[in-house]
């Protein structure tokens, strides 16, 4: 090994240690004191609440724990959004796990509340995954209403989607765990089931405080919407448990005795490891986001045996497409290639950068695996669609057209991995957020933004200095690298993981090693659900 591959696992280590230095101090939620406070009254904290609940907790994938990260700092913050989601099993059945943290302003939902939450219904509809909802919120984060209340994507959303999940017979399970009023006493009426916990579950449209402001009527919480009174008297839930470990016992008796589900049919052999080992992907990985490796190395370290087929291999080679198995999984992979490569007729073609032929090919191979039934994987790490007069001639956004057409209507299941770059018109193509991938999550070394901060900055910083000189301002050289400086700073703020994360453009942050996880438990809840409708490419410009 030499010492290029020793700096760059040096710097990839320490980025995954800072990752979970963050995980950990993300799971403390609203702090120890008030994880203490929880456990005073008797109850779990979200995070103890899904941990008991699955079969085992550390095969489970966390959609969304950086959400919120860095927000609302006015507000005092927000930790995961004030609720956590997992996806796993119980009682041998996968399903998505929601849980309100009521360590976090007292579950109270802000605006990226709602949008996680969402993503989670997002996931089991297109899944067809039972969901379970573990409740204890005091509602609508009031401050912040007018961002949560009333559009199409905020909180009233969540209950017209139980109602379609409904109707789609997707299982939906609830416990009231804790506070659950206002408008969010409905999501667990409109749930398949509901349970609710003795003394410390209550459930009203509006508490006793706003009753006897509203009516003049004076009673107690308890009586007016806990556990015995919507167990004996309103009928309002199915279970009364006595406690939180109760409640989730019988989650898991309901869940054990659900039947089976119709497959999507993905091919699946028995799993084998990576005949490479996966650590070497910290020195494979370059130190910095320009640096050339050969992303060949990667998927090696990925798919099972470290074998795969590539199609066209001589054709397009700054887009890698091959077929290979990931724990067994038969899948399609189109990989940006970061190596200077040159093509047939021995012109160079720069890595990271969508020529061409590298869009015809991986339209093909995406209609290819589409036809075949083969779930894809996209390993991005992009800096656009190749530029300048040459590629204009020969049809780039023509090319660049057919690939983007064909990710939006693929059937099959998609899963895409920003492993480093993600810029422009590339991260569309190689299947952005916007273009529906069934898990979409990032290393630590990925950046995502229109384009590299420092070429973002140099543009910002020219109008900026511009804009000083036209108001009469004096700008020299140092003014204008202080006015870089900045500018930078704060766009490199922005293209992190960690912002990306922060806002759910991404599911997650995770450690390499754990990708081959996180795919497999993709497709393993995507076989959930039937392919309807047929491929179709709709008009394309040929």
């Amino acid at each position: 090994m030499d010492i290029q591959f020793n700096k760059n696992e040096d710097h990839n280590k320490l980025l995954v240690s800072d990752l979970k230095k963050r995980l950990n101090e993300v799971k403390l939620g609203g702090g120890e004191k008030r994880i203490k406070k929880h456990h005073s009254k008797g109850k779990m904290t979200a995070r103890e609440r899904i941990d008991y609940l699955l079969d085992d907790a550390d095969e489970a994938i966390e959609i969304g724990a950086f959400a919120g990260d860095g927000m609302y700092e006015e507000h005092g913050g927000c930790p995961s959004g004030g609720v956590v989601v997992k996806i796993g099993k119980v009682a041998d059945k996968q399903c998505i796990v929601v849980a309100n943290d009521a360590t976090v302003k007292a579950g109270a939902w802000f605006p990226i509340t709602a949008k996680k939450n969402l993503r989670a219904q997002e996931i089991s509809i297109e899944n067809k995954l039972p969901i379970i909802y573990l409740v204890d919120s005091a509602g609508v984060y009031l401050p912040m209403q007018d961002e949560i209340f009333p559009d199409k994507e905020h909180f009233g959303r969540i209950f017209r989607n139980n109602a379609v999940m409904s109707s789609m017979g997707i299982t939906q399970i609830s416990a009231v765990m804790g506070s659950c009023v206002a408008g969010g006493a409905y999501l667990p009426i409109m749930s398949d089931e509901a349970l609710i916990v003795d003394k410390t579950g209550s459930i009203f449209l509006a508490g006793s405080y706003l009753v006897k402001a509203a009516i003049g009527e004076s009673i107690d919480n308890e009586t007016l919407g806990g556990a015995t009174t919507h167990s004996e008297i309103s009928g309002v839930t199915d279970y009364k448990a006595k406690d939180d470990k109760d409640a989730l016992d019988t989650i898991r008796g309901l869940m054990d005795k659900i039947g089976d589900y119709d497959k999507a049919g993905y091919n699946r052999k028995a799993p084998k490891k990576p005949a490479k080992d996966p650590k070497d992907i910290y020195g494979i990985l370059p130190k910095l986001r320009n640096e050339q490796y050969d992303m060949h190395e990667i998927i090696a370290r990925l798919v099972d045996d470290s074998e795969f087929q590539e199609y066209k291999e001589g054709y397009g080679q700054t887009i890698i497409c091959a077929y290979a198995r990931i724990d067994g999984w038969a899948v399609g992979i189109v990989a940006n290639q970061r190596k200077i490569v040159k093509n047939a007729k021995k012109e160079m073609q720069f890595g990271g950068v969508i020529y061409s032929d590298s869009a015809d090919k991986a339209t093909r191979f995406i209609a290819n695996c589409n036809q075949k039934k083969i779930p894809l994987v996209f390993l991005q790490d992009v800096t656009g669609f190749m530029v300048g007069s040459k590629s204009e001639h020969g049809g780039i956004i023509k090319d660049g057209a057919k690939m983007v057409n064909a990710v939006s209507n693929s059937v099959v299941p998609k899963f895409t991995v920003i492993l480093g770059n993600s810029y422009g018109a590339g991260n569309y193509a190689m299947c952005g957020k916007a273009y529906d991938p069934r898990l979409i999550f990032a290393w630590p070394s990925a950046e995502l933004a229109v384009m590299g901060g420092t070429q973002a900055a140099k543009v910002l910083a020219q109008i900026e200095t511009a804009s000083m000189e036209k108001k009469g301002e004096k700008v020299d050289a140092e003014k204008e690298k202080e006015v870089f400086e900045q500018i930078k700073a704060r766009y490199d703020k922005q293209t992190s993981a960690y912002y990306a994360a922060a806002h759910l453009w991404t599911d997650a942050v995770i450690d390499p090693l754990d990708t081959r996880k996180w795919i497999s438990t993709g497709i393993e809840a995507a076989n959930h659900a039937p392919i309807e409708k047929d491929f179709n490419l709709g008009v394309i410009q040929t």
